[in-house]
């Protein structure tokens, strides 16, 4: 879905279908009633580097995807964009097995639709959750069709490099993480994809906490990053982050900030 476009500034004109790197995680979706359910299986490329836990960035990513579609089909054929989106763990992730995600409408206002999904391991077990809120762009003109059907089998994940080397998200100084614009990392805009700006900041904040994983992680979209590279800065003080993801290649906009806290004590 189209995390990161903010509502005035969505382009009329969305680029063709691409393969997009995050089709590599193998999230896939079935329709319950009412609600959107996803099931993915974990693999090592998924894991915090150091640990043996998935990523909070790749939860965030999934409920994007349950959120945006849910609310695609509430709104189409509007584009559906992400205002704010967060995650939050009871524990660590598992390190291995097939997670499930069950997203609902928890309301569809007049202009926003409010999202909660919960996070189940392997056992059933909720381990995890998240809220978000989504409205449709502005722009009339720009739309999308609801495929025939959003039912798909499940299905392995593809990726055989570490997720932060795939998207090519580097940590350049304790703090400072730099996610580049890459074609395969855009979203239906033609910007970078909301999901890997999530991994941008989950990098920023580990690169201060190295071995730690992310017990919370808070995103709000204030504008997308259109040219790039996208630059998270982040402190972190007693286990809470902040964090602040610019726009490099436009003046150094702006495009989200995030709340991180770790399973630690730092």
């Amino acid at each position: 879905m189209s995390s990161t476009v903010r509502p005035d500034r969505v382009p009329r004109h969305p680029p063709a279908h691409r393969h997009h790197l995050l089709a590599e995680l193998g999230f896939t979706t079935r329709l319950v009633g009412a609600e959107l359910h996803g099931t993915g299986a974990i693999a090592p490329v998924m894991h915090v580097p150091g640990t043996s836990h998935l990523r909070i960035s790749i939860l965030a990513m999934w409920a994007d995807m349950l959120g945006g579609t849910l609310t695609m089909r509430a709104i189409t054929p509007r584009v559906p964009v992400t205002l704010e989106l967060d995650v939050h763990l009871y524990r660590p992730p598992p390190s291995a097995g097939r997670l499930r995600a069950i997203g609902r409408i928890a309301k569809n206002g007049r202009s926003v639709t409010a999202i909660e999904v919960d996070f189940l391991d392997e056992r059933g077990e909720v381990f995890g959750f998240s809220g978000s809120s989504f409205m449709a762009a502005p722009d009339s003109s720009l739309t999308l069709s609801l495929p025939a059907s959003i039912d798909r089998p499940p299905r392995e994940p593809t990726m055989t490099r570490p997720l932060a080397d795939r998207a090519g998200c580097q940590r350049h100084q304790p703090g400072t993480a730099v996610l580049p614009r890459t074609e395969d990392g855009l979203n239906g805009a033609g910007t970078i994809h909301g999901g890997l700006l999530a991994l941008a900041a989950e990098e920023a904040v580990l690169s201060l906490a190295p071995g730690e994983t992310l017990s919370s992680l808070g995103l709000r979209y204030l504008q997308p990053v259109r040219v790039g590279p996208a630059v998270a800065t982040a402190t972190i003080s007693a286990g809470l982050g902040r964090v602040e993801l610019r726009d490099s290649g436009r003046d150094d906009r702006l495009a989200v900030t995030a709340t991180t806290r770790t399973f630690g004590t730092r």
